[in-house]
């Protein structure tokens, strides 16, 4: 009786579009956070793009970088104008708009989505690579797809991903690290990253407040940095949250910082 009522209470939920899953052990959730604690490097952090939404901290280490691939363009591309202003020409991607929100002779343009696959509308990261830098490397990668990044970062070969020297990427759905399969996912494609490269900036958008699970904060979106670790020969953990360059995504909302389990002691 008690299975059978269950069932039918899941299915009920489902059917209004609601899934109850089973929440992750706290444990596993700290370790990932352990993981992903920003460092403080022999480069320094710039900002470049616009002050709100755009705009994003990297380290002052893009000298010689001449490629910049940045898929999810919507309506705004300041990042890309500033990196154009260094000589480096901007690959852009995003089926859900016509052509970038300006005009620039170093922006080139697919009306195409990134995904896991190739398909339709959508293409890889290692097939926009081949087509439009097949020889070349020590690229910028700029990717905000509103949570398609765990697709595409998981299909993209590691020998692929050691060709960026930057990684700027925005992570949505992060609240799903309180989920057990959730967390094993996001651990996974992280896991993947960390292999080559390590987190020198993480900046909490301010369009979604913290979740909060066994005491632990969780902004739901995030942009993270990272850089090759190749790039780096002196390390010491990052621990002045706002970085006095960060900005709000969001002006007309409540700001807030990076929760200090990110990157303090847990």
């Amino acid at each position: 009786m008690a299975l059978k009522l269950t069932h039918a209470i899941r299915n009920l939920l489902l059917s209004n579009h609601i899934r109850i899953s089973r929440t992750t052990d706290k444990a596993k959730v700290l370790d990932f956070l352990s993981s992903v604690k920003p460092l403080e490097t022999n480069h320094d952090l710039i900002r470049l793009g616009g002050g709100t939404d755009g705009g994003y901290l990297v380290p002052n280490d893009i000298e010689g970088i001449d490629v910049c691939f940045s898929p999810g363009v919507s309506q705004v591309a300041a990042f890309e104008e500033d990196l154009t202003k260094r000589g480096i020409r901007c690959f852009l991607a995003d089926y859900s708009v016509d052509s970038p929100p300006v005009e620039n002779d170093l922006f080139d343009f697919e009306k195409k989505y990134l995904g896991p696959f190739e398909s339709g509308n959508f293409m890889t990261l290692e097939s926009w690579i081949k087509i439009k830098a097949p020889t070349r490397s020590d690229f910028i990668l700029q990717m905000d797809i509103e949570g398609a990044e765990y697709g595409v970062l998981f299909d993209t070969s590691p020998e692929t991903l050691r060709r960026f020297r930057v990684l700027v990427v925005e992570f949505h759905r992060l609240d799903a690290l309180c989920d057990k399969m959730g967390c094993e996912l996001i651990s996974l494609v992280f896991a993947k990253i960390l292999k080559d490269f390590a987190v020198v900036h993480i900046h909490p958008n301010n369009c979604a407040e913290p979740v909060h699970f066994q005491g632990i904060a969780i902004p739901p979106v995030m942009e993270f940095t990272f850089l090759r670790k190749d790039r780096i020969n002196a390390t010491a953990p990052a621990t002045s949250f706002p970085h006095k360059l960060d900005r709000a995504n969001v002006p007309s909302n409540e700001d807030f910082a990076l929760p200090k389990c990110w990157y303090g002691q847990n």
